[in-house]
């Protein structure tokens, strides 16, 4: 098989397990990322191990690479995998805030199911509200009703073992490093299974 045959076959043909990957004007930010980076094709073909031929198709919009080139063009550029599909908002500046919680300086919220610590609270505004929780219940029961509210939340267990309720599913076991993403208008709630009080982190937005 000849080097152009191989390039077409690594952009073209993925296998059944890859999806190609098709995000709108993919080839412009590849290019303004590796501009941004003062690289040559050359130099960026060396880093992302991808032929400088396969480079230029796809900054060119020719091809449409598949999730491996992706993933390439991300460990070879040295660039988080949002930053190659979101391009920054024209004229916007950043605006520099920055909130550091030291451990243990949360600000504490407790109730009778949990003993929450709020973090960042120095800034308003947040698009995001993180919080720690030591989940001090240890039955359904202890809840007099489903907990819910607005918006969507990250759950990541940091120490111990939960059974984690939601109301339209079965509940769940999570131990420390497993996480949960779901809908907090559906009702939801945490009960510790391990002899301590299991620990998670939330992000709620």
């Amino acid at each position: 098989m000849s080097e152009k045959q191989r390039e077409a076959l690594e952009v073209t043909h993925a296998d059944a397990s890859e999806a190609v990957v098709q995000p709108l004007r993919l080839g412009q930010r590849v290019k303004e990322l590796r501009l941004g980076q003062n690289l040559t094709l050359e130099e960026a073909s060396k880093l992302t191990g991808l032929a400088r031929s396969t480079l230029s198709k796809i900054e060119n919009e020719q091809i449409s690479p598949t999730f491996s080139v992706v993933s390439k063009l991300v460990n070879g550029l040295g660039i988080d995998l949002p930053q190659l599909f979101t391009e920054p908002s024209p004229g916007v500046k950043p605006s520099g805030r920055r909130d550091i919680t030291r451990r243990g300086e949360g600000k504490p919220h407790p109730t009778a199911t949990y003993e929450h610590e709020l973090l960042a609270t120095e800034l308003s505004q947040k698009k995001m509200v993180p919080f720690t929780t030591r989940v001090r219940a240890r039955s359904f029961e202890d809840f007099p009703e489903w907990v819910r509210h607005d918006g969507e939340e990250f759950l990541y267990v940091l120490s111990g073992t939960i059974l984690f309720y939601t109301e339209f599913y079965e509940p769940v076991t999570l131990q420390a490093g497993d996480s949960a993403y779901y809908d907090c208008t559906m009702g939801h709630v945490l009960v510790s299974l391990s002899e301590e009080d299991a620990e998670v982190l939330w992000v709620t937005a």
